[in-house]
């Protein structure tokens, strides 16, 4: 090989490396910044804003409140009005406010049922009738649920994911499943067991104090012990994908 070809390599071999060292240089001058997460981002809800955060326990005992004062002083169809224009008022308040559709009217359709039943028997103490037997029925429905072996907190939690996951076969899902269900079941009976008891002796007024100490205190404790059971399943079902 002559000299000159020698001095032709070499300036083609520079140039090869000069034009992919200028190739090269716009990706690694770019810097590897890492994704930035906004501190004022909305939290995900928690269990007590869905239930229409800390006012919604205040916002729910109130028509009861009036209810059972009511009905002290003032004829059963007055106590029934006062009751359901409260809760109109309570509604409107809400949504003027923004809360959420759901939770500002749920409470109101509860109140109206409860109202029309009243009205239809002639009866204060029937109005908290429908209550006690929608606790009877999610016992039932709870309580047999585990008796099955199919939990119902298992049940949703698949059926949030897909129904895909054989949830049942791993005996820790399985158990924490059965504890939030068999505590969601207690909690249901005990509010039938002592709200009947009350409703077949006529207390109307511990009636009220009943549905006020054992509604959204215990919902949001039963509420607890199955998300803990969800995150338990997620853990152990999702995360080892």
């Amino acid at each position: 090989m002559t000299a000159a070809n020698e001095d032709r390599d070499r300036d083609g071999t520079h140039e090869y490396h000069a034009n992919a060292t200028a190739t090269a240089a716009p990706d690694t001058a770019l810097p590897s910044t890492p994704p930035t997460v906004d501190p004022k981002a909305d939290p995900k809800p928690t269990v007590l804003d869905a239930m229409g955060g800390p006012m919604g326990f205040v916002y729910s005992t109130i028509p009861v409140v009036i209810f059972v004062m009511a009905n002290t002083f003032l004829s059963l169809s007055v106590t029934i009005t006062l009751a359901v224009v409260t809760g109109l008022a309570i509604t409107a308040f809400r949504m003027l406010r923004g809360e959420r559709f759901a939770s500002a009217v749920g409470g109101l359709s509860g109140i109206a049922i409860a109202a029309g039943i009243t009205a239809w028997t002639g009866s204060a103490k029937d109005f908290f009738v429908l209550g006690i037997w929608v606790a009877l029925a999610c016992f039932v429905v709870t309580f047999g649920s585990v008796l099955a072996r199919r939990p119902l907190t298992g049940v949703v939690w698949n059926a949030m994911h897909h129904g895909t996951h054989a949830w049942r076969e791993d005996r820790s899902v399985l158990r924490a499943h059965d504890i939030a269900t068999f505590f969601a079941a207690i909690v249901f009976g005990a509010r039938f067991v002592v709200k009947q008891w009350l409703y077949m002796h006529d207390f109307t007024g511990w009636l009220a104090f009943a549905k006020i100490a054992m509604g959204t205190p215990l919902t949001v404790l039963a509420a607890l012990v199955i998300i803990r059971a969800f995150r338990h399943s997620s853990k152990r079902l999702l995360d080892q994908h």
